[in-house]
């Protein structure tokens, strides 16, 4: 199969990796030192499932040297999406399908206003991976099913190309589910995530966020609103998805914290607008208050704006 992975970090490198792998003709899309090292040595993935090296990696930052493909992965951050959507029609045929693997709730509406609906399928991958060094990607994980790909019809259907999808991850090794509500899943993955906002403005860890009774109570009180956000937008979430979540939390290296606080910590731009700026921007349109997560989404903006003027000034 010819495939197009657009971002070629953690998510894009790793699961790239396996599929060129197992025999496909696979372009990594990205940029900068990442892009160079992998033109020039290859992608090497160092892996808890073991190591493996594409010595000649197909690698580019301009999509329309691709020619058309037959299957489109996004593995790049959710504000990310709407730039590059804009080019996707140098690489989707009539029959090629485009599935992301973004963080937030937003990308499907994105994508279709620059590609036929009919190339969309909904898709989220579970997976603990980064950047080591450029064209080296470190994945971690002890259970082959920490690492994930969960995809289907928007509408769930079960269809003869979504049965392709899964035989083309079965044969590269990828843990792969057929979901029954793919949408159901994106929210599941997105509520927990929205957490990252109160680490980016707390500038803390989760160790630190749940010892607290006032910032606990932020917590659950942020999942909750998303909980009533989720229920207007017609998404089918059990009932005590908020207590899951904070089951889960508990379970967090009490030192850890996410990618989104660490980029606001950073000074580097963040995807707050895809996910708390997400559930406030539905909460308006359903007519639903949620005091914490403007809150958060209110406090980073600043921030986020000093980010992206200072990288545009680079």
């Amino acid at each position: 199969m010819k495939i197009a992975v657009i971002g070629a970090g953690g998510v894009g490198g790793y699961f790239g990796g396996r599929l060129a792998q197992a025999g496909n003709d696979v372009t990594f899309v990205d940029a900068g030192p990442h892009l160079l090292a992998m033109q020039q040595n290859g992608l090497k993935v160092k892996s808890v499932h073991g190591d493996f090296h594409i010595n000649l990696a197909q690698a580019t930052d301009n999509l329309a040297t691709i020619g058309k493909v037959d299957l489109v992965i996004i593995s790049l951050k959710t504000h990310q999406i709407k730039n590059i959507a804009k080019q996707l029609h140098h690489i989707v045929g009539d029959e090629t399908i485009v599935v992301p693997f973004g963080n937030g709730v937003m990308a499907v509406e994105e994508l279709k206003e620059h590609i036929a609906p009919y190339n969309l399928i909904g898709g989220l991958c579970k997976i603990m991976s980064r950047i080591e060094t450029p064209g080296v990607i470190n994945h971690s994980g002890a259970l082959k099913s920490d690492t994930t790909i969960i995809f289907c019809e928007l509408d769930n259907a079960k269809t003869p190309r979504i049965a392709e999808l899964k035989t083309l991850f079965d044969n590269a090794g990828i843990v792969n589910i057929i979901a029954d509500d793919i949408i159901a899943e994106i929210w599941r993955k997105f509520i927990g995530i929205c957490i990252s906002g109160l680490l980016g403005v707390t500038r803390t860890n989760f160790g630190e966020l749940r010892e607290l009774p006032e910032t606990r109570a932020m917590m659950v009180d942020l999942l909750a609103e998303i909980y009533a956000v989720s229920k207007k937008v017609g998404v089918n979430l059990e009932d005590d998805i908020v207590e899951k979540n904070m089951a889960a939390f508990e379970h967090f290296p009490a030192d850890s914290t996410s990618s989104l606080a660490i980029d606001v910590i950073e000074g580097r731009p963040s995807e707050i607008e895809y996910q708390n700026g997400s559930v406030v921007h539905l909460a308006k349109r359903y007519d639903i208050d949620v005091p914490v997560n403007r809150f958060v989404y209110s406090c980073i903006l600043p921030m986020d704006l000093k980010a992206k003027r200072a990288q545009a000034a680079k």
